[in-house]
Parts: C-alpha cells; sequence; structure tokens
C-alpha cells in the first residue's frame, strides 16, 4: 500500500498544533499538504472580497514556510469534490486527511469526497481541531445538546484539562513531508479577484500575523473584562479573523486564558467557549442557518422595510452608534462585539426587519465570518435563537451609545460629520439645539440624518409584535 497521505488543509491554516498534520505526519513516511481555492464556494462571492484575499495571503505564507524546508503546498483552483479524488489519484495517495468543519455546506462537500476516494480504496480521516469541545463531546445529564450557555459553560469547564489543551505537534516530524518540486500559486486575479483595502488595515495576514496579534493581547489580557465593551477602547484580542481561518490554534489560546488566571483571562475564556456553545448548536441543529431555533418565532410578521434596510446596512438611520458601528463594518470588515448586539437588536426591534437580512448581510461582510457564531449571536440579539436575549429587553441605542462611547470618540470617527458636537450631544443628535448644531455646521437632514425612526415607537411595535399568537 502507498506510505504517500494528503493534507486538505481547509480553515486550519498553520503547520504547528494542527490535529490532521500531527496525524498524518506521524502515521506516513510522505506527507503532500493540499489547499483548494473551491469555486463551490468562491463563485457566491464579490471580487473585492476581504476574505479571500486573507486567506490568499495565509495560503501563500504556508507554501513560503514549506518550500523553505524543501517540499510544497499543493494550491489547485476549482471544485475540491472533483479535485480531491483527482489528486488523491495523481500522488497515489491511500488516504487524505482534514479537520472537521461542521457547516452544513462542509458536511455535505467532505461527504461527496469521503465517497469519491472510497470508490478509489482510499480514506477520508477526520480529527477535531477548530474547537476544544465537539459535536457529542460536552452533552446534559439525558445526552442531549446544551441549549443554554450557562449550564454548557459550568460542564464545559468541568470537562476542560490539560488532555483537551494539549498541542497536536508538527516539527518534530517534519522530514516526512513529501520532497516536491515548487509550483507557483494562482495569483489572486488569477482565482477571478481584485485586491481589497485589506492591506490599509491594521490586521496582519497568516501565522506571523495570528502570532503577534496574540503576543500583544497577551500584555492586555488583564484588563480584558474591563476593556471588551467599549469600541473606543484596544480591548478585544482581534484575533477572531484567525481563528476562523485556523492560523491562530484554539487550543494554544484556550490553554494560555485557562492556566493564567485573573478575572480577564477568565472573561476571555467564556468567550472561546461561547465560540464552542454556538458549533456544537449548529451540529446538532442545522436547521438554524434558515430557520429560527424557538420554532415559534420561525414566521413572525416582520414588515420588513426595504428602504429601512438599506439606511441601516449603509449607516445612515440616524443614530450614531449603530451608524457608526455600519460603517465601521462596511469599511473595515470588522465589528466590536458589543455592537454587534446593538446594530442587531437595532435592526429587529426598531426596524421591524428578519433577523436572516441582518444575518445574511454581516455574512458577506465580516471578515472572521463564522457561520455557527453569526448565526447564534444574531437569534440571540433578535430572541429568536438559544438562550436568547428575552423579546422584552430591547436595547437602547442612545443609552447605549452613552454608556459604552461616553465621550463619542467611537462615533466621531466612522461619523465625522458630527466631530464638532459637544460629545454629550453627539450620541442624539436630534435633541441638541439649533443654536449647538449651528456651532458644529450640523443640518440635519443634510449633513447627517433625522432618525428613521422614533425608538420608543417601535420599542411597543416590536413587543407587540412577539406577543402575537
Amino acid at each position: 500500500m502507498s506510505d504517500i497521505a494528503l493534507v486538505w488543509l481547509r480553515r486550519d491554516l498553520r503547520l504547528f498544533d494542527h490535529a490532521a498534520l500531527h496525524h498524518a505526519l506521524r502515521r506516513h513516511d510522505r506527507v503532500v499538504p493540499v489547499f483548494i481555492f473551491d469555486t463551490d464556494l468562491l463563485d457566491t462571492l464579490p471580487r473585492s472580497d476581504r476574505r479571500v484575499e486573507f486567506n490568499w495571503e495565509s495560503v501563500a505564507e504556508l507554501k513560503r514556510a514549506l518550500q523553505q524546508r524543501g517540499a510544497d503546498l499543493v494550491v489547485r483552483h476549482g471544485s475540491a469534490r472533483a479535485l480531491l479524488p483527482q489528486l488523491a489519484s495523481e500522488f497515489s495517495a491511500a488516504a487524505i486527511y482534514a479537520n472537521h468543519d461542521d457547516d452544513p455546506f462542509a458536511r455535505e462537500r467532505d461527504a461527496v469526497v469521503a465517497r469519491s476516494i472510497a470508490a478509489q480504496g482510499r480514506a477520508l480521516n477526520s480529527f477535531k481541531d477548530h474547537v476544544i469541545f465537539e459535536r457529542d463531546e460536552v452533552l446534559t445529564q439525558a445526552g442531549g445538546m446544551y441549549s443554554v450557555f450557562t449550564p454548557y459553560k459550568r460542564a464545559w469547564l468541568a470537562q476542560l484539562n490539560d488532555f483537551y489543551l494539549k498541542s497536536y505537534p508538527v516539527a518534530r516530524y517534519a522530514d516526512h513531508y513529501a520532497q516536491l518540486p515548487c509550483e507557483p500559486m494562482p495569483t489572486l486575479e488569477a482565482l477571478g479577484f481584485v485586491r481589497s483595502n485589506l492591506a490599509t488595515l491594521r490586521l496582519p495576514t497568516g501565522m506571523a500575523g495570528g502570532e503577534a496579534l496574540f503576543a500583544d493581547f497577551q500584555e492586555r489580557i488583564e484588563r480584558y473584562h474591563e476593556a471588551r465593551d467599549y469600541p473606543a477602547v484596544k480591548g478585544p484580542s482581534y484575533l477572531s479573523t484567525h481563528l476562523r481561518f485556523g492560523t491562530v490554534s484554539i487550543r494554544e489560546l484556550a490553554r494560555f486564558a485557562w492556566q493564567h488566571g485573573g478575572a480577564g483571562a477568565q472573561t476571555w475564556l467564556a468567550e472561546l467557549c461561547w465560540r464552542d456553545f454556538y458549533h456544537q448548536i449548529l451540529y446538532h441543529r442545522p436547521d438554524v442557518v434558515a430557520h429560527a431555533f424557538k420554532p415559534e418565532y420561525d414566521a413572525l410578521p416582520f414588515p420588513n422595510r426595504e428602504d429601512w434596510f438599506a439606511a441601516w446596512c449603509e449607516g445612515r438611520t440616524g443614530y450614531p452608534i449603530v451608524d457608526a458601528a455600519m460603517r465601521q463594518l462596511n469599511q473595515t470588515g470588522y465589528m466590536h462585539n458589543r455592537l454587534r448586539m446593538l446594530a442587531a437588536s437595532f435592526l429587529v426591534k426598531d426596524l421591524l426587519i428578519d433577523w436572516r437580512w441582518g444575518e445574511r448581510y454581516f455574512a458577506t461582510q465580516l471578515l472572521d465570518f463564522d457561520l455557527a457564531a453569526n448565526n447564534g449571536g444574531w437569534q440571540w440579539a433578535a430572541s429568536t435563537g438559544c438562550d436568547a436575549q428575552p423579546y422584552f429587553r430591547i436595547f437602547n441605542p442612545v443609552t447605549q451609545s452613552e454608556r459604552f462611547d461616553a465621550e463619542a470618540r467611537f462615533i466621531k470617527r466612522y461619523c465625522p460629520e458630527l466631530a464638532a458636537l459637544p460629545a454629550k450631544l453627539a450620541h442624539a443628535p436630534w435633541r441638541a439645539r439649533p443654536i449647538d448644531l449651528a456651532a458644529a455646521g450640523v443640518v440635519l437632514g443634510r449633513d447627517y440624518p433625522e432618525p428613521i425612526v422614533d425608538h420608543a415607537v417601535q420599542r411597543e411595535l416590536a413587543l407587540a409584535l412577539f406577543q402575537r399568537p
């Protein structure tokens, strides 16, 4: 039997602490890493998609790192369903190794690949790598999935130990990479894409970028629980995109937080636990992709005004904190987590627009888009999901703004037309006196929109909507 194996890289773009690579390199004398720019996914994306560029840069870094070892990363462009069986035959591979991906699309794709290579007498071996606990590893006493976070977190923490956080070493087996002649990598343009503004953002790519961001965050983690809610403050880890593409190891991050202790580290560890929680929900309930987790809320009669949705998308609702959040998303592909909750709540409970509209828009814009987390977060804010915000608890965008951006620093960065307003007036400029607006050079309706809805009125309408039988 051939002792060659392929390792199919997907959302695990690193050469360290990597389950599939570890097992393949241990079991086989020659291992060929492979990456497919999958047209089944890429053909649905805009030509300037920042995520494709981030992915491309990270794959290019992998390829350079392997070439320095005398190996190479085999990169192809096409449908993974067709290309993987072809590559397995081309290299006479005994098996293909990969890490789990529990998105419904990925599960169906992997099943197709597994059947195709099984017909060739080969196996697809897959492993947990993207989360700490997956699928059925943390279950209720009745043997079912958790649908409420707090008991899930207690069980998750009780089960956490060194075994689940240990690294899957790769470097010690590096001489098992197959020695290959170097192949050129297809350019971004050859894939059908153009450069975005990614290079102007302060988000380094690849393994080196993830390592640098993690090192920076380690110096700040003790203050995380205090700083994380303020969008104008450097509080978050900024590692979400790297977690999405696997340029960092979830085990390394969780191990650091677990061993570090302290309020900041424990708060961040809980955020990593939320990530596992939403992934196990998606695995057990793939129907949440298109439907409410709570069936009684699946067909709420949202008015769904398209002009209001467009205003929300473009950051011109007249509510500065919401508009600043949406402009940050559109300009950078990132949105602060508290603002994700606030923007989602505003769309659903102020504008009365179906959460699925907003979820789909975030899916097109977020650099760190992760189906499980995005869906879970939207359903939480919309009160339709597991362990969701009760429908009668509705964020007030003005009081949220005053509390978490008191000096209006974040607002003024992304709504510069309000820069000359005193901070206390920038949260709700329609309440400002005409003399104050004039002094700041702001004419509402010309320089900045009038609010498109009255929050108090819309709150009552939202309550009535959710209370309908």
